[in-house]
């Protein structure tokens, strides 16, 4: 297709070659740019218009496309423009700083998010730390890669984890200011890994028990004197293999005594689908224990002592203050290495802890197997029951 002297909206809707194209005379600086995307090879259409601002260059992003057409395109240059005639910034109290950037990011971020995920509070205490001290006060439409590469440099080898998933965060508000039209590129992409060099990265599993040592400690957190919910929701989560927000949030409603089994709804998993636990014998022991021992006007099967869902934070502090050498997550890890040991199918195992089957056997998956995991849940309960492995 033949580079135009000015921009139409034919040619913007079926450009497909990667390049800079301008909207010449009259077109106050504004320009398309077409890149390829990392997904499935698409293309990117964006606008940027360059203009002085106090006598700098400056690059202002307007908006993608096709959400900003060329006709809105140009009317915000020609904005940008009359807002410089007449002594304005034309970023002016518009462009938000980093950090009310990254609240903007969170929020939308959050509607994703389980209930009872720390995904929030990590995301806000690691941007706090490492970043806002630098980036916070700044125009996301200011920040360079020389500013980003000031934050990451003191902890991209010290805390490999933390720098990997924080680079993660800090480019996610950069696509929104793309995206939100406030910049035109992304100075948080991989030429900060490539000028900070490998940091031998590995990811962190969550300490777990080898399955010999659950019934011990099992028995360890119900001698302990913290509150009856905790240590029955540990149990319970241990016996039904689950996570911990899905045992700490569960209500009575999804509890079916009738076919004994616990519905847990797709809000609430990983997956976003519902997923149905067998519950064993020791399972409805828990439960009712719970019933008789416990009351809750919301309908939480464990409950706080101050009504609402235990938090995550209680659930770690039982294990670490109680030497039980493991997180309550890392009692799915003990309970995937039993079946793997006891030769349980792996299709069975992967439905039990609610995974998601992908590839061709998913294709094949249309049965959540739970006539067969009922009797799996149940010898798993034995298995795992307090002086039953001495």
């Amino acid at each position: 297709m033949k580079r135009p002297s000015t921009l139409s909206a034919t040619f913007v809707k079926t450009v497909k070659r990667p390049g800079r194209y301008g909207d010449g005379r009259g077109g106050h600086g504004l320009t398309l740019l077409v890149k390829p995307t990392k997904i499935n090879s698409r293309l990117s259409k964006t606008w940027a218009q360059r203009i002085r601002i106090n006598g700098k260059e400056t690059n202002l992003g307007l908006g993608s496309y096709p959400a900003v057409t060329l006709a809105q395109a140009r009317k915000r240059a020609l904005q940008n423009r009359q807002a410089i005639e007449e002594g304005r910034n034309p970023r002016g109290a518009s462009t938000p700083t980093f950090t009310e950037a990254t609240a903007k990011v969170i929020e939308l971020h959050s509607t994703k998010w389980r209930p009872g995920s720390r995904s929030r509070r990590i995301w806000e205490t690691s941007l706090q730390t490492y970043t806002y001290p630098t980036l916070g006060g700044k125009l996301v439409s200011d920040i360079t890669s020389a500013d980003i590469m000031a934050c990451f440099a003191p902890i991209w080898h010290a805390k490999p984890e933390t720098a990997r998933r924080l680079l993660q965060r800090v480019a996610a508000v950069m696509k929104w200011a793309i995206a939100a039209g406030y910049r035109t590129d992304n100075p948080a992409d991989d030429r900060i890994k490539a000028a900070l060099g490998t940091n031998n990265t590995q990811r962190q599993h969550f300490k777990a028990l080898h399955h010999s040592k659950v019934s011990q400690a099992l028995e360890a957190i119900r001698g302990t004197n913290a509150w009856p919910a905790t240590i029955y929701c540990f149990e319970f989560l241990t016996l039904c293999a689950v996570r911990s927000g899905e045992a700490r949030h569960a209500t009575w409603n999804e509890i079916d005594l009738t076919t004994a089994t616990w519905t847990i709804p797709g809000q609430r998993t990983k997956t976003r689908k519902p997923h149905r636990v067998p519950l064993s014998t020791s399972a409805l022991e828990i439960l009712d224990q719970a019933h008789r021992e416990l009351s809750n006007p919301a309908g939480l099967i464990f409950p706080s002592p101050t009504g609402r869902p235990l938090s995550d934070a209680t659930m770690s502090k039982l294990c670490k203050e109680n030497n039980i050498g493991c997180v309550p997550h890392g009692m799915r890890s003990s309970f995937r290495d039993w079946c793997s040991e006891t030769r349980v199918p792996r299709e069975i195992a992967e439905q039990a802890l609610g995974h998601t089957v992908k590839g061709v056997e998913a294709a094949y998956a249309r049965s959540d197997l739970l006539t067969i995991r009922q009797p799996l849940m149940q010898q798993w309960a034995d298995y795992i029951k307090p002086h039953q492995n001495t």
